[in-house]
């Protein structure tokens, strides 16, 4: 393991750190997860300006994937791959075949049928592009709306990312160690041409380069931090220079406003922007702290949990958003429920029960499949693991979850 460096007050590199998990950094994962749920349930596109989830997201696997490269190339991938594809093969193993009992018939769907169809299902099990699902489909018991597959579906374009930067990342490591600004600012570039009308490739490649492009930067920002060229840069330089780009990005977003007004998910190069300079901000004040400070340690166990259960917890998010809905809509059959004062009273709260149930929810799935991505790290399985000696001490080792 090479040692990571901290930046001074003036920029000035200090002393490498110990070795272990950064809290910090923990802390962010832990953030933009809740952040992600947050904007799938009320679809607040301000959110994606507060806090650029998958930007931060995308850093913070940057950083661990550097860190594991010191390590032979080829052992690094597989494990990275061992720590993806179970659990998304026990989310396909439901999906899939609810998808077909709900009438799905791959055969006669317009958009994948065919033998490219049938070809299109691997991604269910390796993640090199967009997996398949019908735009409407049914549900037993018609428990979820129509759209379901489409939004439990959906999210699944973060593990095709992030599978795709893993296999990049020898390269673009060795990229940067030889022309580190030329690498960090390539993917901006890249966005401004594909991300903006210039040059448009159609289909999924065109999904994935704009994706690749788009978050580039920030997975290579993850290697400026663990390598300590971020730390010397100035901190002045390195804010006001954020600044400026988030200042353009804000500039670009309002001139190409989206169907959802100020989402940045719209708004490619709004998007990519945006990221880097905030992603530049939080890496350049990192503390890297051995252990929460102060009030923040009272959020240690949940910290730890959902850094643990990552993966789990953003796979699983969206199908159990929408399994609030039949849970909630039971309260109107109470008897106390049966008077209109009640029922507007349930009505306007809606969203809010959902809020509510979605942890609880999310709480069940982690002990129902967390435990795969401890096999998947090769790990004695855990059903709640928040924060213990010993499953700090494995998750160290191990270098944590590489989401």
């Amino acid at each position: 393991m090479t040692q990571e460096y901290t930046a001074g007050r003036h920029g000035v590199v200090n002393a490498p750190k110990a070795p272990g998990r950064d809290r910090y950094l923990d802390l962010l994962r832990s953030l933009a997860l809740v952040r992600v749920v947050l904007y799938h349930l009320f679809g607040w596109a301000w959110l994606t300006v507060l806090f650029p989830s998958m930007g931060v997201m995308f850093a913070l696997a940057g950083s661990l994937m550097a860190r594991s490269l010191n390590r032979p190339t080829l052992s690094v991938i597989r494990g990275r791959l061992r720590r993806l594809l179970p659990p998304l093969w026990a989310f396909s193993a439901l999906v899939l075949p609810l998808m077909f009992l709900g009438g799905w018939k791959l055969s006669e769907d317009p958009d994948h049928s065919g033998t490219w169809g049938l070809l299109e299902l691997v991604n269910y099990v390796i993640p090199i592009g967009a997996p398949p699902y019908p735009w409407e489909v049914g549900f037993p018991n018609d428990l979820l709306e129509s759209t379901w597959a489409d939004q439990a579906v959906g999210p699944l374009w973060y593990l095709r990312a992030y599978l795709w930067f893993v296999l990049a990342s020898p390269l673009l490591l060795w990229a940067f160690r030889r022309v580190p600004w030329a690498t960090l600012l390539a993917p901006l570039a890249m966005t401004a041409v594909v991300g903006t009308g210039h040059v448009t490739i159609p289909g999924e490649l065109g999904n994935t380069v704009s994706d690749f492009a788009v978050y580039g930067s920030c997975w290579v920002l993850g290697f400026a931090h663990h390598e300590g060229v971020l730390a010397k840069v100035p901190r002045y330089l390195a804010v006001s220079g954020s600044v400026l780009v988030m200042s353009f990005a804000l500039w670009w977003a309002s001139g190409h406003l989206g169907p959802d007004g100020w989402d940045l998910n719209d708004i490619p190069l709004a998007q990519a922007t945006w990221s880097f300079g905030f992603v530049v901000i939080l890496l350049q004040y990192s503390p890297s702290w051995q252990e929460l400070p102060g009030r923040l340690a009272r959020w240690d166990k949940l910290v730890t949990l959902s850094n643990n259960r990552a993966v789990t917890i953003y796979l699983w998010h969206n199908l159990l958003i929408m399994a609030t809905v039949p849970l909630i809509d039971l309260a109107y059959r109470l008897p106390f429920m049966q008077s209109d004062r009640a029922v507007a009273a349930l009505d306007a709260t809606y969203m809010l029960w959902m809020f509510v149930l979605v942890w609880p929810l999310i709480g069940l799935a982690i002990l129902a499949f967390g435990w795969i991505e401890d096999l998947a790290a090769k790990r004695s399985p855990r059903l709640w693991p928040n924060g213990s000696r010993r499953g700090r001490v494995g998750a160290a080792a191990t270098g944590g979850q590489g989401s």
